[in-house]
């Protein structure tokens, strides 16, 4: 039997196809789907232009797809449909990222596991289900501490005058007068694909000034806001470890972590992609 497991977020995803021993038969990534920006098309027509996919989608037996947006039945549908045109042989299941986050982390005692990547969000997990406390409400309403949300901050301290002086004139020299004139910044939020993936490109740029304590004031009050709402809403989140997965939390560690001290919450596993611990839970738990 061969096994295909995929985590995606709104901008990445990442793919391994295993055989029931574990051998990886192959391992690449894709652009992520979100069923909220992508059809069924979509995801079928950018999977069969992908040759490593192509390779191995008739051996495929059973595919695990955990994904942004993928929070309901109809979501779910959207990805299943553009998966079972290209994995013509699989029996498909489709998930919420949520459930991917907690598998990948699971340590053996139940914990919260929290996302931090383009979007956030946050789930406990007792060792058996997932639940949340608070939904997410994505990158207009929420995504607090996310890609995006920074990219929202960066754009509005840019045009709002309050970078300093020296960011200002980098941010003007890393993309071009046009590309952040406001007229071409909203057409991109507002009429373009993917706006919360837009948004979030910028946060490279905010780790390369992540130092200047305007920047970092920032990612301290984006992840106060995120551990306020998506970890502090569980009960016992005071006596169980907290999980992060996702290139927010990764790459602003150092700052997540501080914002975490500050707030006595107890910090679990941090990494950058699950797929590695997600593939381990499937063949210890779920394919047994």
């Amino acid at each position: 039997m061969n096994i295909l497991i995929a985590d995606s977020g709104s901008t990445k995803a990442d793919w391994v196809a295993v055989d029931k021993n574990g051998e990886v038969l192959a391992q690449f990534s894709t652009m992520g789907f979100n069923p909220y920006f992508h059809s069924s098309d979509k995801v079928e027509s950018e999977l069969k232009g992908v040759e490593a996919m192509i390779a191995i989608a008739e051996k495929v037996d059973k595919t695990y797809f955990y994904g942004a947006g993928s929070s309901s039945v109809e979501m779910c549908a959207i990805i299943k449909e553009g998966l079972s045109r290209v994995l013509v042989n699989s029996e498909i299941h489709v998930g919420h990222d949520l459930d991917g986050a907690a598998y990948s982390t699971w340590s053996g005692e139940p914990s919260i596991t929290c996302i931090l990547g383009t979007g956030s969000n946050s789930c406990y997990f007792d060792g058996e289900k997932t639940s949340e406390e608070v939904p997410s409400l994505a990158y207009i309403l929420g995504d607090e501490g996310s890609g995006s949300w920074f990219g929202k901050r960066l754009l509005q301290g840019f045009f709002y005058n309050q970078l300093p002086v020296e960011i200002s004139d980098d941010f003007i020299n890393e993309f071009g007068e046009k590309a952040v004139h406001v007229n071409e910044v909203n057409k991109r939020v507002y009429k373009s694909e993917n706006p919360n993936v837009y948004l979030a490109s910028f946060t490279k740029f905010i780790g390369k000034h992540k130092s200047n304590p305007v920047i970092k004031q920032w990612l301290l009050d984006g992840f106060h806001a995120f551990l306020s709402v998506h970890v502090e809403c569980f009960s016992n989140w005071q006596q169980v470890p907290v999980h992060f997965i996702g290139s927010i939390a990764y790459y602003f560690s150092d700052e997540l972590i501080e914002a975490c001290e500050e707030r006595g919450i107890r910090v679990g596993n941090m990494i950058k992609k699950p797929i590695d611990g997600l593939t381990k839970y499937h063949l210890d738990y779920l394919l047994k």
